[in-house]
């Protein structure tokens, strides 16, 4: 007859069948590598892959899936500008420690009819969960204020996005979403993020994140554009003289020309 595991092997081993038992993400994107050029319009990354359930199985209720594309985190300063004196001046800032220089989200469902609020705020889920870091020093009001208006203008240039029936399931195991990246994204390492969030069977709301994947996709400047930036990067000094000469030059060829057309 074959002995029984003892308590303490078993103890041991049950992390392990519990990992087994939950869902799996097999993610993938279609362009690891996104190039700026000149004529460069925006571009639509394809966020695709499929979730691999224990035993093949698809539950009866499937999972739902949110997809993240986020840009690297930068400091900011946003400015209040009011009409002072019948003149618009800046009069009031506030700073920001980090926060991403673009923002995506796409799920199969609402955020909201998703995860709770806590769940939501701990994976920034949703533009208004994301945790931008204030500089501190300022009342609460008015860091919900600049936040506030950091969070419109950024969504306002589409560098900032929610979209909340952005993932097609197909079978409930195959998923698919399309990203879209305007023409003003700065350079770097972005990282797509697919969360798999499981429903609640006692609530329309508050399921939980079981699995996460994440891709790295690089935006970089080719050509012509690249040489500038990393000039302008390198050599400062040196290249704030070349734009000053250029400009300068543009404009006493552009005089020249309307006076001979005088």
């Amino acid at each position: 007859m074959r002995q029984a595991l003892p308590p303490l092997v078993l103890a041991l081993l049950a992390p392990l069948l519990v990992g087994a038992a939950k869902p799996t993400l097999v993610p993938d994107i279609s362009a690891r590598q996104v190039e700026i050029r000149y004529s460069f319009s925006g571009a639509q990354l394809l966020l695709f892959g499929a979730i691999a359930y224990p035993n093949g199985r698809t539950p009866d209720r499937p999972a739902d899936i949110a997809v993240v594309l986020r840009g690297p985190v930068q400091p900011i300063l946003v400015r209040e500008k009011q009409k002072i004196a019948g003149i618009w001046m800046n009069a009031d800032s506030s700073r920001f420690r980090s926060a991403p220089s673009y923002y995506a989200v796409a799920s199969s469902r609402p955020i909201r009819e998703l995860v709770d609020d806590r769940t939501a705020s701990i994976y920034e889920l949703g533009i208004h969960n994301l945790q931008l870091s204030p500089g501190g020093g300022s009342l609460p009001e008015k860091e919900r204020h600049f936040e506030a208006g950091l969070l419109d203008l950024r969504s306002r240039a589409g560098l900032y996005s929610e979209n909340p029936h952005g993932v097609e399931i197909t079978d409930g195991v195959l998923y698919r979403a399309v990203v879209t990246i305007p023409s003003q994204v700065p350079v770097g390492t972005y990282t797509a993020e697919t969360f798999l969030i499981e429903p609640n069977p006692d609530s329309a709301h508050g399921g939980k994140v079981v699995a996460v994947a994440t891709r790295d996709v690089q935006i970089d400047k080719s050509g012509f554009e690249r040489d500038v930036w990393l000039a302008s990067r390198r050599d400062r000094f040196l290249y704030g003289i070349a734009c000053v000469v250029m400009s300068l030059s543009l404009g006493w060829a552009a005089a020249v020309a309307f006076r001979r057309r005088i």
